[in-house]
């Protein structure tokens, strides 16, 4: 009797427990192609006083707020507010390891307030002292069998010049895309040839990240900039006005004034980031203000020689761009033709190195510092 007692409880605290409590994947805002929004319901939890639980047996959401109760239902447009039936646009649904619910229906009932970033393609869903921001994807859903990363070897003109470049575009919102940044050896100060760090982190692709002391007499060559790397400040650099490339745990990518970034990764915006600059295109137009940067070079933008770049498309695309011969105006043009609404210097020179599948596709010249990698 004892047992089957035992058993009934057992059976009833998998109905309630909260719907994927310890489901590590990405949340994403979906907007399907009839213009409806759907957020995870997971999300709510994050604000104070929101519950939910799941029933699966009967595929039962129930959002509680103080004396405010929803229940909806996957696959059904049919849902009850305070017990009251209410007809749903578009019917909850599950995807990669969340269940989405209507944005409308859930923020208008529980008073969240929403607000969408054009130049990141987000949205800001707030309630309280609590926001979140999370990236917008419209259209079809991203299926997990689809092919994360593209290579290509591109062939850019700008002006009379015309540049042969490598080049991987990465999905960012694929299920099967994680990026973080890595150290050379684990630590700083340390250098480590691109293909053995990416290899080490079990990384499918890699690019070198900052600058920095390559040229540093002795073992200990540091970088330049703001590292983040797992959700670890790993190298400060306050007062540094390098534009940051920054990302949270959903893969939200977006490209930061150095000044700003100190409160970004305090305020747990960033999961990962590097520091290097200038920045090449703004909002897709090619943008380029060095001074304002703290550049002082005279040459920064007459010097060519190897260039590595990152872009962030619309729709949430990874540019990983390496060319040779560049100056810093050709490679701002380069990276709006490949694509790019958002785009950066990284580290170059001898530094500059592309990495995919277990081969080089452009070979650095030397150790470097740090790279931002991405692994499956």
């Amino acid at each position: 009797m004892k047992k089957i007692a035992t058993l009934v409880l057992l059976a009833m605290f998998t109905l309630v427990t909260p719907l994927y409590a310890a489901s590590p994947a990405k949340m994403l805002t979906y907007v399907d192609k009839s213009n409806q929004s759907f957020i995870p319901v997971g999300l709510l939890k994050s604000y104070e006083g929101i519950k939910v639980g799941y029933n699966s047996a009967q595929k039962k959401i129930t959002i509680t707020k103080g004396e405010t109760e929803l229940i909806l239902y996957v696959g059904k447009r049919t849902a009850y507010v305070n017990g009251s039936k209410s007809s749903l646009k578009a019917a909850p649904f599950q995807y990669n390891g969340n269940t989405y619910v209507p944005l409308q229906f859930v923020s208008k009932h529980l008073n969240l307030n929403i607000k969408w970033e054009k130049n990141t393609s987000s949205v800001i869903i707030s309630e309280g002292e609590t926001a979140k921001p999370l990236p917008v994807l419209s259209g079809s859903l991203i299926s997990p069998s689809s092919k994360p990363i593209v290579s290509a070897r591109k062939t850019f003109k700008v002006g009379s010049r015309t540049f042969h470049t490598q080049m991987l575009t990465i999905s960012l919102l694929h299920p099967k895309v994680k990026l973080d940044v890595a150290l050379a050896g684990n630590k700083i100060g340390k250098v480590e040839q691109l293909r053995s760090l990416a290899k080490r982190n079990k990384a499918v692709a890699a690019i070198n990240g900052t600058f920095f002391a390559a040229y540093a007499k002795g073992s200990y060559k540091p970088p330049f900039g703001y590292v983040v790397g797992s959700g670890k400040l790993l190298n400060n650099s306050p007062g540094d006005r390098r534009t940051v490339f920054t990302f949270d745990n959903n893969n939200l990518a977006q490209l930061v004034p150095g000044p700003e970034f100190k409160d970004h990764f305090t305020a747990g915006k960033s999961t990962g980031a590097v520091q290097a600059g200038p920045r090449l295109v703004v909002d897709g137009k090619v943008s380029l203000n060095v001074k304002k940067e703290g550049f002082r070079d005279p040459k920064i933008l007459t010097g060519a020689g190897a260039r590595s770049a990152l872009g962030i498309t619309k729709d949430h695309k990874l540019i990983l761009l390496t060319t040779s011969g560049a100056t810093i105006p050709q490679l701002a043009e380069i990276m709006k033709k490949a694509g790019a609404y958002q785009a950066m210097n990284l580290d170059g020179g001898a530094s500059s190195g592309l990495y995919y599948n277990g081969s080089y596709l452009t070979t650095p010249g030397r150790p470097i510092s740090n790279a931002i990698i991405v692994k499956y």
